[in-house]
């Protein structure tokens, strides 16, 4: 047994800080350097680039991109929801200023991947204050381009996922070193750096929360010292549903308080001060968290009520990176091999038996193991630290190493050698997968040049009509207003987005418009509550709200509006358009959706006039009907789009059966579209494939990628 602790125990190094310094400088140039493999791939692509910068890769950056742009313009529109107060645009900007001589639009591209592999250094000084530098070092190289932080932090990945992982995990670094150190000038750090990282981002209070449980618990179980249980009490503060400017006041007087302690005599048993303290917490924080996390949409993933009683579909359900993930996508997500993940696991429970301090990260491993329910975007809280767990099985290959050589010195490099061999090989396929994985940018570059465009035939305070996907980079390139974004998208408020783009010309446009009417009287009236379609249906003095729908299928008395409504039609709009559909075809009062039929596809082949698609479907056009498995349904109409060399729409559009399903070659795309009366007659349907406005909309911009109309009001 003591063979076996001997053997598990990292060999304290006597490195000095310069050489330490160097390993992190490493680490975090090699981390930065395979996500150039990247730029190498996609730098020079013409449909990535607008006004010759590489564009960002993930919708939600613009919304910081907005809010950084306003900062430095300093000024913005009334209510157009631009993030000027939120960090990440804050950080954005600043930096901006302090480098006037790079680019914006190249700065948000490059910052995730420099901010991001950041945390190569707590990772580091972790490994140090366990007792091996070498081992932190080896888990540096690994953990910030492990398949999900990847992802996640690449170049052109503008998020706030650039310091999520960063801040919590410089975090854990401050409590282990804390604890073990007992020096009580530096028991700020952790506080302080929580509050950060809460303010950085507000779900990482659940990380803060689970730290100060998982470190009550080590100071039960392994201190029980006086000054551990002063740091322990100001763990609490950075938790407290306070504003920051209150924590951080709390913290200066409780951190003063706890410097002076050494001058006081404790009357009290450790023990009940100990039990005091987990008590505060668990009436404070501990219950209402509990609560909370119960009632958290991750867990619940069903329609969302509101007070109106009204079911709506929640966007938790449509949205990729929250749904169930397969083993084999979290094991490669979180160690990139099936081998990696194994001994990152095996690696993390031996360094928690030797070193149970480790413990205290438990609640980034759980919720990284969480992913398997909650969705691949948790997996990057469990990569650190199955990097330290590779790292910790590549020092122990190392040491078994030592015993090969009889020479001391060349033993000695073998741990050295071996280690990082070994490290090389869980390291691998991670870097095998960044040369594939090649993300396209949010928007092509015909795609903004429409939105450049607009930008100058719309006014700041007009609307954008589209779906939510679209919402940031829309507002950033066309500086416009939008119904929907990639904050502003709960049930309530893509229903009225979905059923203006799903529904009849008619009810479209009546939509948009009291959509847009609503918006701006919930603005200007300061009424906190955005289940628009309430206030629509008390307007028109209805209760059911399925007869208020049928309603706006109608010649219905609109208010005016002095804001100007535009639809922004993308090409790309069709891969999820029964995805968009699903929003508005719920019934509201019982929550059960309706089923209608939409597919796309490609011919894969045409003999003897049948046309076989790629999706297994079968057109007969002699017989007109739709083949699918062994149903035979009958075409009901069979229409053919093209563009002529001038970009000019032609459509020929027949009617075949009375019943049946509707067939539409857009032969330009090399599209089939076959869909019931619903999806067919949807404004989407008719604006961008068929381009029949109805007469009411104007067309203003028309291209085979996007078409912009404008509501007449």
């Amino acid at each position: 047994m003591n063979e076996l602790k001997q053997f598990l125990q990292l060999e304290e190094d006597k490195l000095n800080w310069k050489v330490v310094l160097l390993l992190v400088l490493i680490a975090y140039a090699f981390n930065i350097a395979v996500r150039y493999i990247y730029i190498s791939y996609v730098g020079d692509v013409p449909q990535f680039q607008w006004q010759g910068h590489l564009m960002i890769n993930n919708n939600d950056g613009y919304t910081w991109a907005e809010g950084a742009r306003d900062i430095l313009a300093g000024f913005h529109q009334e209510n157009d929801l631009s993030t000027i107060s939120m960090p990440a645009s804050i950080l954005t900007a600043a930096i901006a200023k302090f480098l006037p001589f790079i680019s914006f639009d190249v700065l948000i591209e490059y910052l995730p991947g420099f901010l991001g592999s950041l945390v190569v250094i707590p990772v580091v000084l972790i490994g140090r204050v366990l007792g091996s530098t070498w081992m932190g070092f080896l888990a540096g190289l690994m953990s910030g381009m492990v398949w999900s932080y990847y992802h996640r932090t690449m170049f052109g990945y503008y998020d706030t996922d650039m310091l999520v992982i960063v801040l919590p995990t410089f975090a854990l670094w401050a409590i282990i070193w804390s604890l073990k150190n007992q020096n009580k000038t530096f028991f700020f750090l952790a506080p302080f750096i929580e509050i950060l990282m809460i303010e950085w981002h507000g779900g990482l209070f659940n990380v803060a929360n689970g730290f100060f449980i998982m470190t009550a618990i080590y100071v039960a179980v392994f201190s029980r010292d006086k000054n551990s249980i002063l740091f322990l009490s100001l763990l609490i503060i950075p938790i407290l549903k306070l504003a920051l400017i209150y924590k951080l006041l709390l913290l200066i007087i409780a951190y003063f308080g706890v410097l002076k302690c050494d001058n006081l005599k404790f009357d009290l048993n450790l023990k009940y001060i100990l039990i005091g303290i987990v008590g505060l917490y668990f009436i404070v924080v501990g219950l209402p968290w509990v609560y909370h996390t119960l009632q958290n949409g991750y867990f619940t993933r069903a329609v969302t009520n509101t007070d109106a009683g009204f079911k709506y579909f929640s966007v938790v359900n449509t949205v990729s990176e929250a749904s169930h993930i397969s083993y084999d996508t979290l094991v490669h997500r979180i160690s990139g091999s099936w081998l990696g993940f194994i001994l990152g696991g095996l690696g993390y429970i031996l360094l928690a038996i030797r070193y149970p301090i480790i413990l205290i990260s438990l609640p980034m491993v759980v919720l990284g193991l969480f992913a398997i329910r909650g969705g691949l975007r948790f997996t990057i809280f469990a990569v650190p630290f199955f990097a330290l767990g590779n790292g910790y099985i590549a020092y122990l290959f190392g040491k078994l190493s030592y015993k090969l050589f009889i020479d001391d010195k060349i033993a000695k490099i073998s741990v050295y050698v071996v280690s990082f061999l070994v490290m090389s090989g869980f390291i691998y396929p991670n870097y095998k997968h960044i040369h594939k994985y090649i993300m396209p940018t949010v928007f092509n570059q015909n795609e903004v040049a429409v939105l450049d465009k607009l930008k100058h035939i719309a006014s700041r305070d007009d609307y954008v009509l589209t779906w939510w996907d679209y919402g940031y980079p829309i507002r950033y390139y066309a500086d416009v207003k939008t119904l929907v974004d990639g904050g502003k998208h709960y049930g309530e408020d893509n229903f009225p987005v979905s059923f203006s783009l799903t529904r009849d010309l008619v009810s479209s446009r009546n939509m948009a418009i009291l959509d847009v009417y609503q918006t701006e009287y919930n603005y200007k009236h300061n009424i906190k509550s955005e289940d628009y379609l309430k206030f629509m249906m008390k307007k028109y003095n209805f209760k059911n709200p399925n007869d208020f729908l049928e309603y706006l299928s109608t010649d219905i008395k609109l208010p005016k509006i002095k804001e100007d409504i535009y639809y922004f039609l993308p090409l790309r709009m069709m891969n999820i358009f029964p995805t968009v559909a699903v929003f508005s075809t719920i019934d509201l009062t019982t929550g059960k959706r309706k089923r209608y039929f939409f597919a796309q596809s490609q011919a894969v082949q045409k003999k003897d006039n049948i046309v076989l698609l790629n999706n297994g479907i079968k057109i007969d056009l002699v017989k007109a009907n739709i083949i699918m498995g062994k149903q035979v349904i009958p075409i009901k109409r069979f229409a053919i789009t093209s563009y002529d060399k001038s970009g000019k729409l032609h459509k020929i559009i027949k009617n075949v059966h009375q019943n049946g399903l509707n067939l539409v070659y857009m032969k330009s795309y090399g599209k089939w579209l076959i869909m019931d009366d619903f999806y067919f007659n949807s404004a989407y349907i008719q604006l961008f494939v068929f381009e029949n406005t109805g007469g009411l909309f104007e067309e203003v911009i028309l291209n085979p990628l996007v078409k912009v109309y404008k509501v007449k009001k």
